[in-house]
């Protein structure tokens, strides 16, 4: 029997609609204060279809479930690291610190400390929209979610029953298919192509190209940005600080313009020396702050929100939990009083394509890597991690958790993302409605001027 009673599904529109805002708007009042237009780029990308509304509305996704009872939850399985914004457009390769390329979770700005079945909800409901818009029938939708919730137990109970887990990733020789493909096309990246597209070369060193949403920065700016990825190296671990030629600073700009996710954050581009003084070993970073990770505003345990000194912080230490051989450039700063986070713009990176992926058979064959990218994360992290905040083995919490209750299992999630797909679907169009006609406060749907002749 489904225990997901708490989101009142008999809400009127009008009670729901003034939810989806109020929620909307306590989650992102200020930056929608500091960057309006962004705020408006963001809410016209959600407005798009149910699957870019519940992308950008992680916020009301926690509101939903924090209430529903769950019957999969203990001491220890409420308190696991989890990727936060696990939906299926948040998967694709890095190269990680020993140069493999490797297929898995990414987007880490809403990571933080819950229950582990949020990851699970949150990414079958997506599952659930994405294949509702191919217009899967309904048992296809639930085999293909019964499919990634099988391949998350069984990955689990491998690395509950293995020593050295972390060997296992998915890589190229241990993949096939289309998730091989991603990886096979990240290798015909380059850094050179990367840096060529960012940065032109005058006077024999590179700078930043000016253009949409880079900003040329003062002095004084440039010189506390400066001053703020100076403290950032000591972020980064003993064993994977390079030489300090490679942190030799040579532009800085302001960045703008990114996805849903992040709209209105500050950020900053830092193009740094790499390896040595030759032109094509130069390295791009991204200094942003951080956000408010969207599952923190649900978990109330001090314990968990005291230990982070600011968000930057808090994203660095969640990406190093949840990735193995975590990127070597990884680490936090603060600017301006405000958390940051820093990490590299890699040319290694492909995100996982679904416009072309037309079947059931087919999304069937990536969804069961997927549940094992996910297991992957809960249970692998990277040496240099800090664990005291899990003092325990999440694989073995998971499984002691589930016991032999598997199946019950598959079907509390298929249940959920066909109910919660409904309500995100619903919501997509209540939301749109206010979006539109002026609703949503601090962010107006602004129109065109008219002028007459």
């Amino acid at each position: 029997m489904s225990e997901f009673s708490a989101l009142d599904t008999t809400a009127s529109d009008t009670e729901r609609q003034e939810q989806i805002v109020a929620t909307l708007v306590d989650a992102f009042s200020d930056l929608m204060t500091a960057a309006p237009d962004a705020f408006r780029t963001k809410f016209r990308k959600m407005a798009a279809d149910p699957f870019a509304f519940y992308r950008g509305s992680a916020c009301l996704f926690y509101a939903d479930v924090a209430g529903v009872e769950d019957p999969w939850i203990d001491e220890r399985t409420s308190r696991v690291w989890i990727q936060g914004d696990l939906h299926a457009a948040n998967f694709g390769t890095y190269m990680d610190a020993q140069g493999a390329l490797i297929f898995d979770v990414n987007d880490f700005d809403e990571a933080y400390l819950g229950h582990f079945t949020w990851d699970i909800q949150r990414f079958v409901a997506s599952v659930s929209l994405l294949c509702w818009r191919k217009a899967f029938s309904d048992e296809d939708i639930e085999a293909l979610v019964g499919t990634y919730v099988r391949s998350y137990v069984e990955q689990v109970r491998w690395f509950a029953e293995h020593s050295r887990d972390e060997s296992f990733s998915l890589r190229l020789d241990t993949t096939e298919g289309r998730i091989r493909e991603v990886l096979q096309r990240s290798r015909l990246n380059s850094r050179v192509s990367l840096l060529d597209s960012m940065t032109r070369v005058q006077d024999y060193d590179r700078r930043f190209r000016e253009g949409d949403g880079v900003r040329r920065l003062a002095a004084e700016e440039r010189d506390a940005v400066c001053a703020a990825f100076e403290a950032y190296r000591a972020t980064i671990p003993d064993d994977k600080r390079y030489s300090s030629i490679a942190y030799r600073v040579k532009d800085v700009v302001g960045k703008s313009g990114f996805g849903i996710g992040s709209a209105g954050l500050p950020a900053f581009n830092v193009l740094i020396e790499g390896f040595s003084e030759a032109l094509d070993n130069d390295i791009v970073l991204s200094m942003k702050q951080g956000n408010v990770a969207a599952p923190s505003r649900v978990v109330t345990d001090t314990g968990i929100s005291d230990y982070f000194l600011h968000h930057g912080h808090r994203t660095a230490l969640s990406q190093r939990a949840l990735q193995a051989h975590a990127d070597p450039l990884l680490g936090h700063t603060t600017y301006g009083g405000t958390g940051f986070v820093v990490s590299e713009l890699s040319p290694y990176t492909a995100d996982l394509d679904w416009s072309d992926l037309t079947e059931p058979d087919e999304i069937g064959a990536v969804v069961d890597y997927l549940g094992r990218a996910t297991a992957k994360a809960h249970c692998v992290s990277d040496r240099d991690s800090d664990q005291s905040l899990v003092p325990f083995q999440t694989e073995d919490a998971i499984i002691e958790a589930l016991d032999g209750r598997e199946e019950e299992f598959v079907a509390w999630n298929t249940d959920f993302a066909r109910r919660y797909s409904e309500q995100a679907r619903r919501d997509r169009s209540l939301f749109v409605d206010a979006f539109r006609n002026n609703a949503v406060p601090g962010v107006r749907s602004t129109g065109v001027s008219r002028t007459h002749a």
